[in-house]
């Protein structure tokens, strides 16, 4: 089980773990003081997904410029929601032939920890509760909590918290960090150039997905979509119900990241990931 307690029971055990932080948490908790927040805890190494983000993002791309190339007209649902995924695979079986078979950025950079950080098991902490059910189907994930479980722990954790230079342990520091947004997928996966005006439409809540899935448009050939509105900001784990003040904090974090350095070696360059698949199948 990748549950709470046995997180507690590694972490006890002095057990190296990479931490995977979903970057909705700015709704939530303050940065940097989660960093710190973190290490009392004992995790080891912090990231967030960014990386991971960038990585699919590349695939996504290449997957409908191969198919701009090819001529051959077909509706891709992009997600990187398992809550998505298990819906249309229950109640819209039709258009699961039509999910992008790419990583979500939580298995991606989950990938890439494995690989760079061999020894160490991967640990995400997430806004819902549908990616425990993606990590309990994942070789590649080895705890998954939400936000309450977190708070749990901040609170119940006795050690001195200290306040350190130190941030994220990085790979990339980019503009993936809108990905929780509504939309952000294709905000930042450099579709313009794939795809025609109009063939896009971005859908954030489930009950949006299944009008449109009722009655689809023609010229759509690529959605990017999301099960909560309001896109993972929306995730029913995290307790500010404003999305305009959490769409705030999310951009002056961006803002904030921008004048960070990230320590040499860490950068998220590509041939980090070089080996790496990001494919999946459904």
């Amino acid at each position: 089980m990748k549950s709470l307690n046995s997180l507690k029971q590694a972490l006890a055990k002095k057990q190296k773990i990479v931490v995977m932080l979903a970057p909705s948490f700015v709704a939530d908790f303050d940065y940097p003081e989660i960093i710190y927040q973190l290490k009392a805890l004992d995790f080891d190494k912090i990231t967030e997904l960014t990386f991971g983000a960038k990585m699919i993002n590349r695939e996504y791309h290449r997957i409908l410029e191969e198919s701009e190339k090819s001529g051959k007209k077909e509706l891709f649902i992009a997600t990187v929601c398992p809550g998505v995924v298990s819906f249309i695979k229950t109640k819209y079986l039709q258009y699961a032939k039509n999910l992008m078979s790419v990583d979500s950025p939580m298995i991606a950079t989950a990938k890439i920890c494995k690989k760079i950080y061999p020894k160490h098991k991967v640990c995400f902490i997430s806004p819902c509760e549908f990616k425990k059910q993606e990590s309990q189907d994942s070789e590649y994930v080895d705890f998954c909590i939400d936000y309450n479980e977190l708070r749990k722990l901040i609170k119940e954790n006795k050690k001195p918290i200290k306040k350190s230079k130190t941030g994220f342990d990085k790979f990339y520091n980019d503009y993936t960090k809108i990905y929780p947004l509504a939309g952000g997928l294709s905000k930042t996966a450099h579709l313009k150039g794939v795809l025609k005006p109009g063939e896009e439409i971005k859908i954030d809540g489930i009950f949006e997905v299944e009008k449109f899935l009722k009655n689809p448009k023609k010229e759509v050939s690529f959605m990017d979509i999301t099960f909560c509105k309001g896109g993972c900001l929306g995730g029913p784990c995290i307790l500010n119900n404003n999305l305009k003040d959490k769409k705030e904090k999310l951009m002056h974090y961006l803002e904030v990241a921008k004048e960070e350095k990230i320590p040499k070696g860490r950068e998220g360059l590509v041939e980090k990931a070089k080996g790496i698949s990001f494919l999946k199948r459904y």
